[in-house]
Order: structure tokens, then C-alpha cells, then sequence
């Protein structure tokens, strides 16, 4: 039988390093940060994890608002989508992400674009507009 996705990828220690890695390096990167000035990075953190673990099979439950929820009002371009998809694909690759198994993660990704874009432009580093309201902080 064909080992899981998640299994392939390491498993939870192994995703939890990668979605890190893939955190900060978004938050180094001017064309996509100013997107997330006002997010709670404990709770993107782990919601991320926790979506990346179910989506590739794994234990985890993700709970966190749909992607078109959590990105409306954002006024994420086409153009800064494509920078987190390649800085996805960057972590990836530092990571050694074999090619088979970086193509499954960005196929996940892939169709969440739709709900994830609200504006048709190759612009980036666009401003966050006043009125997003983002999710609250988790509480620990």
C-alpha cells in the first residue's frame, strides 16, 4: 500500500518545521507581508499545520474559518497569491521536498485560489484594506 502523503512528508514534526519556515519566510517577503500585519501568527501557525496534516492524510482536525472567510475583505491580488505559492515551493525545496510530493501539496493548494483572490492583478505588496477584520488570537 502506498504510504499517506503525511507519512511521506515526515509527519507532524516534519510539517510543523516546514509551515515555520514557510511563516517566516512570508513575513520577510514585501510583496506578500503586508497581508498579514494584523494576523495572529500563533493562530496561523497552527491552523496552518493542522491543515496541512488533514489535507496530507495525517491525525490532525482542521478547525480554523474556510478559506474564503478567512481571506475575504483582504484584497489579495492574483500576483500575491503566485509569491505565497512560490515561497511555499522555496520552503519546500529547502526542505527536500521531493517533486511528486511538493506537486500533491500545491495541488491542494491550487483550487483554494479562488477563494483566496479577490482582486485580478499581478500587483503585490498591496495594502491590507482598514476594514479586514481578522480572526481573533487563539486562546491558549
Amino acid at each position: 500500500m502506498e504510504r499517506s502523503l503525511y507519512d511521506r512528508l515526515g509527519g507532524i514534526d516534519s510539517i510543523t518545521a516546514v509551515v515555520e519556515d514557510f511563516r517566516d519566510r512570508v513575513a520577510r517577503d514585501d510583496r506578500i507581508n503586508q497581508k498579514f500585519v494584523r494576523t495572529d501568527l500563533g493562530r496561523l501557525t497552527k491552523m496552518l499545520i493542522d491543515q496541512v496534516c488533514q489535507a496530507a492524510g495525517g491525525p490532525c482536525t482542521y478547525t480554523g474559518r474556510t478559506m474564503k472567510a478567512a481571506h475575504a475583505g483582504m484584497g489579495v491580488t492574483s500576483g500575491e497569491f503566485d509569491a505565497l505559492v512560490a515561497d511555499l515551493v522555496a520552503t519546500l525545496s529547502q526542505f527536500k521536498v521531493g517533486k511528486t510530493e511538493q506537486g500533491e501539496v500545491l495541488g491542494v493548494l491550487g483550487p483554494l485560489k479562488a477563494d483566496i483572490v479577490e482582486v485580478d492583478s499581478s500587483a503585490v505588496g498591496t495594502p491590507l484594506p482598514p476594514t479586514y477584520q481578522p480572526a481573533p488570537a487563539l486562546v491558549r
